[in-house]
């Protein structure tokens, strides 16, 4: 079984925000790409928000969209 990128930023919600789980484990609602990479930085995986790759694939696994989409699509949600 292929292992999962420690942070998973899952599908945007019907209020633009997306869930964040690291390591398994809740750690906030995103409502962009700043807020994730702050998550990482607080999670100790980068020590500075801005120098965070989150196009990195062994580190961010974006679902239902990537770091650019921060609202539902069509028929979803």
């Amino acid at each position: 079984m292929a292992e999962h990128p420690p942070v998973i930023v899952h599908p945007p919600s019907s209020s633009g925000r997306r869930r964040v789980t690291i390591h398994g484990q809740i750690v906030g609602l995103a409502h962009g790409r700043g807020d994730v990479a702050e998550f990482l930085r607080h999670a100790g995986l980068a020590p500075d928000a801005e120098d965070i790759d989150l196009d990195a694939p062994g580190l961010v696994e974006w679902r239902g969209g990537d770091k650019d989409t921060w609202t539902v699509s069509e028929g979803e949600g």
